[in-house]
């Protein structure tokens, strides 16, 4: 996946945001699964990915309805950011690891 900036975690979690509470944690999986193999895909081709873009997760996340973004004072928003944080920690520990 590529690097990783603030407005990839708003843009994952306001995809997260707009979607039902119960299937959030599985969609911030397939984001961040999305991003990485688009990205492999780039580096192979040099060409975007057909469906999930650049291999950042904005452009995977952008595939999506995307709430409007809150402030931090919205709970909810708040644990969206929360979850892709807790995601991208786990993702690169697995990655660090392998």
């Amino acid at each position: 996946m590529r690097p990783i900036l603030h407005g990839d975690v708003a843009a994952a979690a306001r995809a997260l945001l707009a979607a039902l509470p119960q299937d959030r944690d599985r969609l911030c999986t397939r984001l961040i699964q999305e991003a990485a193999l688009a990205d492999q895909y780039v580096g192979q081709t040099g060409n975007l990915h057909p469906l999930f873009g650049n291999g950042s997760l904005m452009a995977a996340a952008q595939n999506r309805r995307l709430a409007d973004e809150p402030g931090f004072d919205d709970v909810q928003y708040c644990r969206c950011f929360e979850l892709v944080l807790q995601h991208l920690i786990r993702f690169q520990i697995s990655r660090t690891h392998n």
